[in-house]
């Protein structure tokens, strides 16, 4: 009998066997009613001459042109008439000659131990899975809490732009753009740092960019314009980045740029989209996956390349909490932990950012342990540093390794209408987008194990270009672990004889001083002088000095106090000490946290140099006198 034309393909299958009852059903879901599925009844195999252990082997296509096929080549090919365009490629290249041989042999492999793949089958994918999994309720949940993320890095950045950035502040950007050696640069200076302050940096434009991001935060979280929203945020935050120099050169400001051009690539268009109508496509979820992935597994390979031993020696926790850059009450608490504690978090640390992160590629369960134990991990970090809102953005990335069944299970959401095909063009126009980003993320992370020893050409000025619009970027936290912790006293004097400290709001300073819960709030300068106490006086900390002794407001208004609230001081110094945390009974019998000890001079006692006010002579002078 010949099987007309006019009829949809048909699969015949083992009705009797669990795990084809499975796939059967996620080839439903993925067909959209183009295939009929029928149990192989001995009339069906009768009615197409189909013999009783060749149904029981293996899966029978019938195509209406009266063809049939078996085992993987008939799953392939009833995949070709799926409308999903996606579906449809991986049919195409299932069936290529070298892929088609080894998916006969998986095939039988599989259909020989059908009761054991029966078991692995849910263990990956749960007894629910069967239909192809949706991304849009988790496409529409990043995005409004991306806007969330912009939001406290705009807030953040806007409480101290002036004192970092502003005529008076401590970098200037109007003084940077304008400088002879970038002028010097001609246009290319326009690329490498792409940023609107070269229209004008004056202390209103630093400050009403931070309120236009604010702003733009609010319409990506309400779902107001949600792709040009993105686009703007994430322009806008390089501005601030291409021309902030130390204060903004951390990687959760780079991790949010990259987030942002990636949600602009996958947001939904239209003024007040919803959910959108078409669904985001693999290649938009590979990315997001690809950047988790880049972000844990950068940081796990950072600390066993750098051979620092406190990695090795699982020792590394011992020291962590008393060195954090700035340490929480936690930390403090989990500081005095058993060594056995301290060694068991250390392993696990390593275990999730080297064994968990490729659990992103994995089927739906392995992805939401992933999912759950990266949420443990920046659980624990938030409750022991402070790191801005790396946590939170750590946090709202993981959400890609969910998709929209999980969500609906502990959110009420749920989309009002199927997704629309997306068009031909929008595919075209995103994967050329998106491949440029695959090829560098793909880049910096073999460039980690020195493969290849010789990147292509064009690789490179790929590379070169993207540089300066931090797309892709290389992570990787704590790759050294500093076991000391050194801190720098700024002090100031009107005599040479009398020092009174400048107390920051959030460095460790005072011992008596609890240690604070700041995240997300970025408290840039607390955070750099960290960094400039475990190495020779930076510049910026020079200007630092010179702005004190100016008595800047914008500058003073980041610390916690002025001590010389009338008059700013004659002489500034800077005082190194080194801080241990106290123990547990000497914090119950004295109130402090830290103990201290003077380790020397840090910058010797400095003034402002006669020419300081007009700027026609040295800006400071080492002071004899004090």
């Amino acid at each position: 009998m010949r099987w007309s034309p006019t009829m949809r393909p048909l699969v015949l299958y083992d009705g009797d066997c669990g795990f084809c009852r499975r796939w059967v059903a996620r080839w439903q879901a993925r067909t959209g009613g183009h295939v009929r599925f029928l149990p192989a009844t001995p009339p069906l195999r009768w009615l197409f001459g189909v013999r009783r252990g060749e149904a029981r082997r293996a899966m029978q296509l019938i195509e209406p042109s009266g063809a049939s096929f078996q085992g993987a080549e008939a799953a392939f090919r009833m995949l070709r008439f799926s409308p999903r365009r996606g579906t449809r490629w991986g049919a195409r290249v299932g069936l290529l000659p070298g892929v088609r041989t080894v998916a006969r042999g998986v095939y039988r492999l599989i259909a020989s131990h059908r009761p054991m793949a029966g078991r692995v089958d849910r263990l990956l994918f749960g007894r629910g899975d069967v239909g192809p999994p949706e991304y849009r309720l988790v496409r529409w949940l990043f995005l409004r809490l991306l806007g969330g993320t912009f939001l406290i890095a705009f807030t953040s950045l806007g409480r101290q732009v002036l004192g970092l950035y502003g005529s008076r502040g401590i970098s200037p950007v109007k003084e940077w753009v304008g400088s002879e050696r970038l002028r010097e640069l001609g246009p290319e200076r326009f690329h490498l740092i792409p940023s609107v302050f070269w229209l004008g940096a004056s202390d209103e434009a630093l400050v009403r960019g931070c309120r236009a991001g604010q702003l733009l935060s609010l319409a990506l979280m309400f779902n107001l314009a949600p792709r040009p929203a993105a686009a703007l945020l994430w322009g806008l935050y390089l501005s601030y980045v291409s021309a902030g120099l130390e204060f903004l050169s951390f990687q959760w400001d780079v991790l949010l740029l990259e987030m942002g051009l990636l949600g602009a690539l996958t947001a939904p268009s239209g003024l007040r989209p919803g959910p959108g109508r078409d669904a985001p496509s693999a290649l938009e979820v590979a990315l997001f996956r690809a950047l988790l992935f880049r972000l844990y597994l950068g940081s796990g390979l950072s600390k066993l390349q750098s051979g620092d031993p406190t990695w090795r020696e699982l020792t590394a926790c011992c020291h962590y909490y008393e060195t954090a850059p700035l340490p929480t009450r936690g930390g403090w608490y989990a500081h005095h932990l058993p060594l056995r504690a301290q060694k068991l978090s250390t392993a696990a640390t390593l275990a999730m950012e080297t064994a968990v992160p490729f659990l992103t590629f994995a089927p739906r369960r392995p992805r939401q342990l992933a999912f759950t134990l990266f949420s443990l991990l920046q659980a624990s970090i938030m409750a022991t540093g402070n790191y801005g809102f790396f946590n939170v953005q750590s946090l709202v990335l993981g959400l890609w390794l969910l998709d929209d069944e999980a969500l609906s299970r502990v959110l009420p959401l749920v989309p009002a209408e199927p997704p629309r095909p997306r068009p031909l063009w929008r595919t075209l126009l995103e994967g050329a987008a998106a491949l440029p980003l695959l090829v560098l993320g793909a880049g910096e992370l073999l460039a980690r194990f020195g493969l290849p020893r010789k990147s292509p050409e064009a690789l490179e000025r790929l590379r070169q270009w993207a540089r300066p619009l931090r797309s892709v970027n290389s992570y990787g936290l704590f790759s050294v672990m500093t076991v000391r912790r050194p801190e720098i006293s700024i002090e100031g004097s009107d005599d040479g004889e009398q020092w009174r400290e400048y107390v920051f709001r959030y460095k460790v300073s005072r011992p008596e001083q609890a240690p604070r819960q700041v995240a997300p709030h970025q408290p840039r300068l607390d955070w750099q002088m960290w960094f400039a106490a475990l190495g020779s006086p930076p510049n910026w900390l020079l200007s630092l000095l010179v702005r004190l002794l100016e008595g800047s407001p914008e500058v003073l208004a980041l610390f916690a106090e002025n001590p010389f609230p009338e008059h700013p001081p004659r002489y500034v110094r800077a005082v190194l000490y080194d801080y241990q945390m106290t123990d547990l009974a000497t914090r119950r019998r004295t109130g402090a946290w830290w103990k201290r000890k003077e380790l020397g001079l840090y910058i010797p006692p400095v003034a402002l140099g006669p020419g300081a006010r007009s700027h026609r002579g040295p800006l400071l002078e080492w002071s004899a006198d004090a």
